[in-house]
């Protein structure tokens, strides 16, 4: 026998896995609020111990800057190591551009079925759960008002919109002291903004906590957010508002706090994880 004849070959391909792979897909981030992903790290392992967990990165400055794969580049890594099934879980927190964007790279990834696995307010009761754990952040009526904190998008014909806007909705509805806008797109922030303004003018108060509603609270929390100039926090203050937002202790010093932090939110990504694979079982 030839080693480099059809049988030869046939004898030296990997051994091909009956189980699917675990793929976990983060936006990434380039701060400090990076660190949030070992906390889940952590628990992934403690809930798969032994189990290879692959990871990819969806934002392309983040993976240009820390060299870090797409979904692509760990699909192929997956399928060279004889796995036919991937399931692909997102720690994203609605489900738009990107996530799209995941579903078509997992729909035509070729030599490879992919499950992608749902985002963490992928269904209404996720949205009303994930206010279950957040709410412990907010200020009581007689002390201020909440504000979350939304990603949001750009593009007016996302379906994503649907969300955003029915957040807004479902907090007014549910909360006397709580409103959200988003850094891109609806609720727009400044419209959100000048209606507080108005509706507490006779109320006298005066004080806004920032809630980001996203896994991290790197950039968009420091900048966008919190920043010194150009921010919602200067544009608040503006408005005669004083503005916090929660923080944690890392290392020497402060960091804004994201969803990531909550071990609930984890647990919750782990839900949706345990789900596709489920599904990947059976199909």
């Amino acid at each position: 026998m030839h080693r480099h004849g059809y049988i030869g070959r046939k004898m030296r391909l990997p051994k091909l896995k009956k189980h699917p792979a675990i793929v976990i897909a983060a936006f990434g981030s380039s701060t400090r609020a990076a660190g949030v992903l070992e906390l889940f790290r952590a628990r992934l392992a403690a809930e798969f111990p032994g189990e290879e967990v692959f990871w990819a990165y969806t934002s392309e400055i983040i993976r240009k800057r820390k060299d870090l794969p797409g979904l692509q580049e760990t699909l192929a890594q997956v399928e060279a190591q004889g796995y036919r099934r991937a399931v692909v879980q997102p720690l994203h927190v609605f489900p738009g551009t990107e996530y799209q964007q995941l579903a078509e790279t997992c729909e035509y990834f070729p030599g490879l079925r992919a499950f992608l696995g749902e985002t963490l307010l992928h269904r209404w009761r996720f949205v009303r759960e994930t206010l279950a754990v957040v709410q412990g952040e907010f200020l009581a009526p007689e002390e201020g008002l909440n504000l979350l904190a939304l990603h949001g998008t750009p593009l007016a014909a996302d379906p994503v919109n649907t969300v955003y806007m029915g957040v807004e909705q479902l907090v007014r509805d549910l909360y006397p002291n709580v409103a959200a806008a988003a850094i891109e797109g609806v609720p727009d922030r400044d419209a959100v903004f000048a209606r507080l303004a108005r509706e507490q003018a006779a109320k006298g108060c005066k004080r806004i906590r920032i809630i980001p509603l996203m896994y991290f609270a790197g950039m968009h929390a420091e900048e966008d957010l919190m920043g010194e100039t150009e921010s919602w926090r200067s544009a608040l203050a503006g408005l005669g508002f004083s503005v916090d937002c929660p923080t944690f202790a890392q290392g020497n010093g402060v960091c804004f706090k994201g969803l990531g932090h909550y071990p609930e939110i984890n647990e919750f990504f782990l839900d949706r994880l345990r789900r596709a694979l489920t599904l990947a079982e059976h199909y």
